[in-house]
């Protein structure tokens, strides 16, 4: 099939790579010349774990080509993914306005049967709202679909290839037999596509988000009244997740959600609900538990140091919001610097993939600096805290990092230490919703 792509960013890259990776050819518009001319020349934007090697592939075989030029880029397409940002604004609504645009010029340039796919996270009703938009300067026959991903950063080749679930919204059997004929390829393994009305499928988008930032929340809730109560989390989460009507996934505590997708689409489910008069108060409770999660650590921290932070120097493993990816949107180490650095301490950070990104959050800021090495980020520290569960920070040289560290403390925000572990190396070790270890009283300097 002949695909386009409106929108270069994370889900429409992967949309159309994915979708050249399946045979199909694919054009990917964007506005930004010098990121097309670099991805022309093979040079991909992101950082994704085993995108890059399909985008090469694709491109090379000529299945993946790219374009600013929206009429060319359009033509001859079957179907018409916007994967266009919708930036939140603070209280929670989506600037639809890159994406109508798009569909105000998109309208006089549609010549046959077209399918126009929302692929951006979009409120309820906005595809009503395209093809108004469209309609007003078309009078060829068109379609407009609401396809809302779930990739999750990471992991998003794997989910796009064989997904659990495909969600189509639309109310047209044409769009529907178009829609199946094309993702019938990655659906081989019998998972569904489900077929719901437009405004379902925008609902399901911002319904599973929340959910999934409801489960994050409780946990972390229960990982603070755990702490209080002298329980473990680790053994509260075994014991609750082995019950198949929660399930083990989403369980974890730590120092909150970010990224580009939960925070935004609470917020926005948050607005559509303030928007018909209905109070959605879990959600409200949702954002706050997140919110106040975040610094939970750093409360770890002025506590063992009598809140006598001035002239520390503190070492930072993990920047990302998750791992395996670059993306620092609403990072919880973010919050760490701002308060290590806003009580005069010091820090130096290691990503093995977000220090660029970082570096654009604090171009000027003296007292934050970045290492090559996880190892060599220890050098002189006080302690080391840890913001992100990279796969490299889980099964460390121990005697190495007690003896680059000045004292063998360290603060877990993602519970990657066993207890036991910590103990048998001697390290005073505080993590999440877990007891601490002290080897003996700790020296507060």
């Amino acid at each position: 099939m002949k695909i386009a792509v409106i929108g270069t960013g994370y889900v429409g890259l992967v949309t159309g790579t994915c979708f050249a990776e399946a045979g199909n050819e694919v054009t990917c518009i964007d506005i930004d010349a010098s990121k097309v001319a670099s991805m022309q020349k093979g040079v991909i934007p992101i950082y994704e774990p085993g995108l890059e090697e399909l985008f090469r592939r694709n491109i090379q075989e000529e299945r993946l080509t790219f374009t600013t030029e929206l009429a060319a880029g359009i033509e001859g397409s079957e179907i018409i993914f916007l994967a266009l940002p919708t930036p939140p604004g603070e209280d929670g609504s989506a600037d639809l306005s890159y994406i109508l645009d798009v569909s105000e010029k998109l309208g006089s340039l549609l010549k046959t049967y077209t399918v126009i796919v929302d692929k951006s996270t979009v409120p309820v009703g906005t595809a009503e709202k395209v093809h108004t938009t469209i309609k007003q300067s078309q009078g060829t026959d068109f379609d407009v679909v609401s396809n809302p991903e779930f990739l999750r950063e990471g992991f998003a080749v794997a989910d796009f290839m064989k997904p659990d679930r495909v969600v189509i919204g639309t109310s047209s059997e044409r769009a529907k037999e178009v829609m199946n004929r094309l993702y019938k390829p990655f659906l081989m393994q019998g998972n569904p596509i489900l077929f719901m009305d437009e405004r379902s499928a925008e609902m399901t988008k911002y319904a599973a988000n929340s959910f999934l930032a409801t489960k994050i929340s409780f946990m972390n809730e229960i990982s603070n009244l755990c702490e209080k109560l002298g329980a473990n989390v680790d053994d509260v989460r075994l014991g609750i997740g082995s019950d198949e009507r929660i399930g083990k996934r989403f369980l974890f505590p730590g120092i909150g959600y970010g990224g580009s997708c939960f925070p935004k689409d609470v917020m926005a489910l948050q607005y559509a609900s303030d928007e018909v008069g209905y109070k959605f108060k879990i959600l409200s409770a949702v954002t706050e538990v997140n919110k106040l999660q975040k610094h939970v650590l750093i409360e770890k921290v002025n506590k063992y140091y009598d809140k006598q932070l001035a002239g520390k120097k503190f070492c930072l493993w993990g920047l990302a919001f998750k791992p395996d990816t670059d993306d620092v949107r609403e990072a919880p180490a973010f919050e760490i610097i701002d308060a290590l650095i806003s009580a005069g301490a010091s820090v130096c950070a290691f990503d093995p993939e977000a220090v660029s990104n970082t570096k654009l959050r604090y171009p000027n800021t003296t007292q934050l600096s970045f290492s090559e090495g996880p190892y060599e980020a220890l050098a002189g520290c006080d302690a080391l805290l840890i913001a992100t569960e990279w796969s490299e920070f889980r099964t460390p040289d121990f005697a190495k990092l007690r003896s680059n560290l000045k004292h063998p403390v360290i603060f877990d925000g993602r519970n990657i230490y066993d207890l036991d572990t910590m103990k048998a190396h001697e390290f005073y070790y505080e993590s999440i919703g877990r007891p601490a270890v002290t080897i003996k009283e700790p020296t507060n300097v």
